[in-house]
């Protein structure tokens, strides 16, 4: 075995490797669940009951999916006004999958304060870019920033100011 071999992974490469959290997993899961709602209207329970039937699903945070899924569809009509306010075209035109993906992060901003605001943006750019086309993630970078600044301007504040 040479030198180079034995070296760690670094970079790109080691976020590949590294098990992803059970939160992250539940943020997937609420993510087709979403996207499956947004493409078909499907009844929630019975996406709910799909997503659960997936190979993996028992590794998922199972209170935040149910958060995430449920609270998204139950508050989707508020979660698209509160995005009109920071989107350049209505949320009916965007892709589906960056329109779930600012659901998330937005019902996270709002309803899960245990999760700071930077971390619920990073989730969802990596959403983004996991699930998203070539450049969503930017966009929803910029989306979830704005509404941070709404939704949490004590936090947004403090951490703008700690980097000054």
């Amino acid at each position: 075995m040479t030198a180079a071999a034995k070296v760690p992974a670094r970079g790109a490469d080691a976020k590949r490797t590294r098990p992803k959290s059970a939160r992250r997993r539940s943020r997937e899961a609420a993510l087709q669940g979403l996207y499956e709602w947004l493409l078909g209207g499907a009844d929630s329970g019975l996406i709910d009951a799909h997503i659960r039937e997936q190979e993996g699903f028992d590794r998922c945070d199972v209170t935040h999916f149910d958060a995430l899924l449920h609270g998204c569809i139950a508050e989707a009509a508020d979660i698209d006004a509160l995005l009109a306010r920071h989107i350049d075209r209505k949320t009916s035109v965007l892709s589906p999958i960056e329109h779930a993906v600012l659901m998330i992060g937005a019902y996270e901003l709002r309803h899960c304060v245990d999760v700071p605001y930077k971390v619920a943006i990073n989730e969802a750019v990596e959403l983004a870019k996991s699930f998203g086309g070539t450049d969503g993630h930017k966009y929803v970078n910029g989306v979830l920033d704005k509404a941070a600044a709404e939704l949490r301007p004590v936090e947004v504040e403090a951490g703008r100011a700690a980097r000054r």
